[in-house]
């Protein structure tokens, strides 16, 4: 008898659990996220979401802008989860004209070379010469051969950032062993080399097939000595934004590993914490700069969320990636006040700026 209560009680309590248990999932109470939107590929479509919708402050929109086309903007564009929330052209620019990425164009050989090792042609691990042969640097081959792709990627090579742009084995100088000195430094282009060799095409056509068409973006490679520029309009940059956003997919396609993404987008080495493979981060405990080898304390930008990553250019180029605000953000123009390499006072005014309008 005892045994057969204690079968009713198990019975009636799984019954009770089951039931709370269903509960606990209806739909009405677990909270629906949105899907990410990726526009079509080859078409000017792509959908919209209004400022009302997101209960963000309206009456600080014109303010933002104003200061933009002040602050010598060509076209600026927020992407709420992938939906377009501001577009705006000023200064003489349209949804058609070109602009340079500059140095956040350096994201772009970050990604490409993430996909040239998930196709098995890199690792970046290897030393440079792997690809390269030995003497592409004017350092001892000790020394040189203690640089690998991740150094390039990182800024960490050791080699002398105070020679000038040229890339030529007789300026790559070397001043200290690779990974223990962070230094703004060119030579980062090598990766394109690299992928070039490797993969036995062009950079340009590699770029191309695996990142450019893929996300529908539009734009070439321009040369500028040793170096090559992107160009392309507003939206391409934000394309390549939304993927970053999306851990490297679009729609159902994985176009770059997303471990390689998380690697890109967090530290990469102990000497600039505010440093990924060549995104500068957010809240961070301190930082370094262009040309300098001093560490300042606190956050890379002081009004910005701390989870933001960053593609910064010269002449205040900007790609911003706010995970936690499902925010991407794209400034493209000229010098918004003095002529910088990366970051520029200009980022903190405009968070102020972003912050007024985007909190509810």
């Amino acid at each position: 008898m005892k045994s057969l209560q204690l079968l009713s009680f198990f019975i009636c309590f799984c019954t009770i659990l089951s039931c709370s248990s269903d509960s606990d999932t209806n739909d009405d109470d677990v909270p629906q996220t949105e899907a990410i939107y990726f526009p079509p590929l080859d078409s000017d479509t792509w959908e919209t979401k209004s400022i009302s919708e997101l209960n963000w402050n309206e009456n600080q929109l014109q303010p933002l802008l104003d200061f933009l086309e002040e602050k010598n903007t060509r076209s600026f564009i927020i992407l709420h989860n992938g939906k377009i929330v501001v577009e705006e052209y000023m200064n003489g620019h349209d949804a058609n004209s070109t602009w340079y990425w500059a140095s956040a164009g350096k994201t772009l050989t970050t990604a490409t070379s993430g996909i040239a090792e998930q196709e098995g042609f890199i690792d970046i691990n290897n030393k440079v010469s792997v690809y390269l042969g030995t003497g592409w640097t004017s350092a001892a081959l000790d020394k040189e051969n203690l640089i690998t792709c991740k150094h390039l990627l990182t800024m960490t090579s050791g080699l002398d950032d105070t020679t000038g742009d040229d890339i030529s084995p007789t300026n790559l100088q070397y001043v200290a062993d690779a990974g223990t000195r962070w230094a703004y430094h060119n030579v980062y282009a090598k990766m394109q080399d690299i992928v070039a060799e490797a993969t036995n095409q062009t950079w340009s056509n590699y770029f191309d097939a695996k990142l450019k068409t893929p996300i529908g973006m539009n734009g070439s490679w321009i040369a500028l000595g040793d170096l090559s520029v992107y160009w392309s309009n507003t939206r391409s940059m934000a394309r390549f934004g939304l993927l970053t956003y999306a851990n490297g997919k679009w729609e159902d396609e994985q176009i770059l590993n997303e471990s390689y993404l998380t690697a890109a987008t967090n530290t990469s080495q102990n000497v600039n914490l505010a440093y990924g493979y060549l995104w500068w981060l957010n809240g961070k405990s301190s930082y370094h700069l262009p040309q300098s080898q001093i560490e300042f304390s606190g956050n890379l930008i002081p009004d910005a969320p701390n989870d933001m990553f960053a593609a910064l250019g010269k002449n205040d180029q900007k790609i911003y990636v706010v995970p936690s605000k499902e925010l991407v953000i794209i400034r493209m123009g000229q010098s918004a006040e003095d002529e910088n390499f990366a970051l520029s006072n200009f980022d903190n005014e405009l968070w102020v700026k972003i912050n007024n309008l985007t909190s509810d």
